[in-house]
């Protein structure tokens, strides 16, 4: 038996979350490290399969048919790592669940140590990165200062325990466009850190593209605050109190004689006002358009296959 591993005294079975997106090569790796880990623990492995283009869910069947401790979920559309972390939150059996991704960048070995805070009574335990790339710095400080969210590691978190309690609560919520970190953060409960090293991927292409951070970050922003609308506001009346001196300006001139002159500066103030209100336009069409996607109620996301044959799509939350 692993020494290192605390016993599960708060529980009985520990449930790893792993959303796997093109991650073949990377997913017997890792249920080699899972294993030596957690030898002599209750455990369960939960790898969501996000639609991937190679054959990550042949290989999670082979998994699982050499191991009953394994069980594979493929989505029938490519929803992202968040859905496919909630799918595998939604089927999770353990009084504690694991999430971590399928690219090896995140070490099991870390494992014990999120255990043991959570025997000592956390809830909710990040795994915080010794340090993040730019973009994802200007991310979680837009969570920080725009959403509110001063829980947020400044250089972010995406391996994290949870425990039974989170999960049936986070279960409750049915947002279609929100980050987990984030709403998990904003729920509360009790929260600890400890520090993790990123590791480099062993193999394959990370699918966590630009265009998709940006969305991540637009989701978060608008699931968690009103501050761009509350901005749009400041922004036109600013801009409203600048016209206002300029006709003041133009007025005054034209009766001592001196009418303002210039095209050039006619379509300068055309130009920019217009602009802003072009802005001010999307970012209010973003709040509508994700007001309209919650209310369609259409299901978060729908299992094409399964290792189980009961596996089914949980039912859309209230």
């Amino acid at each position: 038996m692993n020494e290192d591993v605390p016993k599960m005294t708060r529980g009985g079975l520990l449930s790893v979350v792993t959303p796997a997106y093109n991650e073949a090569a990377n997913l017997p790796v890792l249920h080699q490290r899972l294993v030596a880990v957690l030898v002599g623990l209750p455990w369960e492995w939960i790898v969501v399969d996000d639609h991937s283009s190679d054959h990550t869910f042949g290989v999670i069947a082979r998994l699982a048919e050499r191991d009953r401790q394994v069980r594979g979920f493929r989505l029938a559309r490519n929803c992202g790592a968040h859905t496919a972390v909630a799918c595998g939150l939604d089927h999770a059996v353990g009084d504690a669940a694991v999430v971590m991704a399928g690219d090896l960048q995140d070490p099991p070995e870390a494992l014990p140590e999120l255990l043991a805070h959570w025997r000592d009574g956390a809830q909710v335990v990040w795994a915080v990165r010794q340090s993040a790339p730019v973009f994802s710095r200007v991310y979680y400080l837009a969570l920080r200062r725009m959403a509110g969210l001063a829980g947020v590691p400044p250089t972010g978190a995406d391996f994290f325990l949870v425990d039974r309690t989170v999960i049936e609560a986070f279960r409750r919520f049915g947002e279609q466009h929100t980050s987990i970190h984030a709403l998990i953060t904003w729920m509360g409960f009790r929260q600890s850190t400890i520090t993790c090293g990123k590791q480099p991927r062993q193999h394959g292409q990370s699918g966590w593209t630009l265009r998709k951070k940006v969305n991540m970050l637009i989701d978060s922003i608008t699931a968690f605050t009103s501050a761009p609308i509350r901005l749009m506001t400041y922004v036109g009346f600013a801009t409203a109190l600048a016209g206002f001196l300029y006709a003041a300006f133009v007025f005054v001139h034209a009766l001592g004689g001196r009418p303002v002159q210039g095209w050039a500066s006619l379509m300068v103030v055309v130009l920019v006002v217009g602009g802003i209100q072009m802005l001010m336009m999307g970012v209010l069409g973003e709040y509508v358009w994700r007001a309209l996607d919650e209310t369609r109620r259409r299901p978060r996301y729908l299992i094409e296959e399964s290792t189980e044959p009961e596996a089914h799509e949980v039912p859309v939350r209230q």
